[in-house]
């Protein structure tokens, strides 16, 4: 295996009924990039994020993440996923939420990464008591505390405002630089800008894996 097989799809193809998603995608992509999934709605991106997160298995072809399986990969710090959802668990606070994937294994967490994303003043507020765009913040912070090989963040910005949007994106280049490979389904053009691989989607299928820029 190369660095550049830390996420790999050979010819994938997924069906949803009879209707494919996704056709023939095939992809490497190594550590330490922002790697950008763009495309309308309803070009498979959610669907491919879904299908390296393990979550979905493939109709045809396979998906690998450092050589194994996708479906096989049960370790959050391996590859975490922020769905467009935050799924938190409201009676936890803000900090308890982001944290709780480094307290389930004895771990400290990163003191700046509440501060990255402007949650250190609603560290102790509950989860329930947060405006939408704060909870993605807090389940994007749980994504990222353990510093994962892989972090997969479906429209990380779709609820953030320009002035969290900045923190968003410092926190994603952030985490880039300590080595994650983070694959984000966006149609945001300002992280699109930021890209270090765009891989345009179009009716299922990738246009072309390129380096942005």
């Amino acid at each position: 295996m190369t660095t550049a097989d830390l996420v790999r799809l050979e010819t994938v193809t997924h069906l949803r009924g009879s209707t494919a998603v996704l056709s023939d995608v095939s992809l490497s992509l190594s550590s330490a990039r922002l790697a950008v999934l763009a495309g309308r709605s309803g070009s498979g991106k959610s669907t491919l994020l879904h299908l390296v997160a393990g979550i979905l298995v493939p109709s045809r072809g396979a998906v690998t993440v450092a050589g194994r399986p996708a479906a096989s990969v049960h370790d959050w710090a391996t590859v975490s996923l922020l769905p467009q959802r935050p799924a938190l668990a409201p009676e936890l606070t803000v900090a308890q939420n982001a944290h709780l994937p480094a307290r389930l294994r004895g771990r400290d967490p990163d003191p700046e990464l509440l501060p990255r994303l402007g949650l250190d003043t609603l560290a102790t507020r509950p989860a329930h008591d947060t405006s939408l765009g704060e909870q993605q913040r807090t389940a994007l912070a749980r994504t990222l505390v353990l510093s994962p090989a892989v972090a997969l963040l479906d429209e990380p910005t779709a609820h953030q405002d320009d002035e969290h949007v900045a923190m968003v994106l410092a926190a994603l280049t952030a985490a880039v630089a300590g080595g994650t490979l983070v694959l984000v389904a966006t149609h945001d053009q300002r992280i699109i800008d930021l890209a270090d691989d765009l891989l345009p989607l179009r009716s299922g299928r990738l246009l072309e894996e390129r380096p942005a820029g």
